[in-house]
């Protein structure tokens, strides 16, 4: 009987080692901070092949806004954001792209991701419309196809249509001065 108790007492301490060594590898990956940019095999490539009705009752200067498609992404820059009623760091954002929409130098436009549309038109009703345009993609297949990890996400297109940066996260001051400013001057300054 004396055998066995230092053969059970391995036993047990297998799980404490083993949570010693998985708690040391959290700790060592929180001790490197957030990862900002997520990895997306679409930056170079062309936009993907879409077609997303408007989101009806939804007008600029008294025009109502069409939908979106890719044909849409040629010429300007252009943003595409996809954003939800329901999404808190949508709403976060949502000053920063009424500042976008009046720069001159791109087109903004919005996806609006598995969202009802009377919510949607209350959340640009109660906020303000920045978008162009406003393509509804309540199923979600179309964020698919763009390799949506969550909303908000923000992708600047090219004047020739290809992806040029992507944007995860809501739009901030800081993002504007970094990475996403630097894309946005630098799609605008190509011909």
């Amino acid at each position: 009987m004396s055998d066995e108790a230092p053969s059970r007492a391995k036993w047990l301490i297998l799980p404490v080692v083993i949570f010693g060594a998985l708690s040391i590898l959290f700790a060592v990956q929180l001790l490197r901070g957030p990862k900002t940019t997520l990895p997306s095999t679409m930056i170079g490539k062309a936009a993907p092949d879409f077609t997303l009705p408007p989101l009806a009752g939804i007008a600029r200067d008294g025009v109502p806004l069409p939908g979106l498609s890719k044909a849409d992404l040629t010429g300007p820059v252009t943003l595409v954001n996809i954003f939800a009623s329901w999404c808190a760091p949508c709403r976060e954002e949502h000053p920063k792209l009424l500042e976008l929409s009046k720069d001159a130098r791109i087109k903004l436009v919005g996806i609006n991701y598995k969202d009802e549309p009377d919510n949607a038109r209350r959340f640009l009703g109660a906020l303000g419309n920045p978008y162009a345009a406003i393509g509804t993609d309540q199923a979600g297949r179309a964020a698919i196809e763009w390799g949506v990890y969550g909303v908000p996400e923000t992708f600047v297109i090219s004047r020739n249509g290809n992806i040029a940066y992507k944007h995860v996260g809501p739009i901030t001051d800081e993002a504007l001065k970094g990475a996403l400013g630097e894309a946005v001057t630098k799609a605008a300054s190509e011909n």
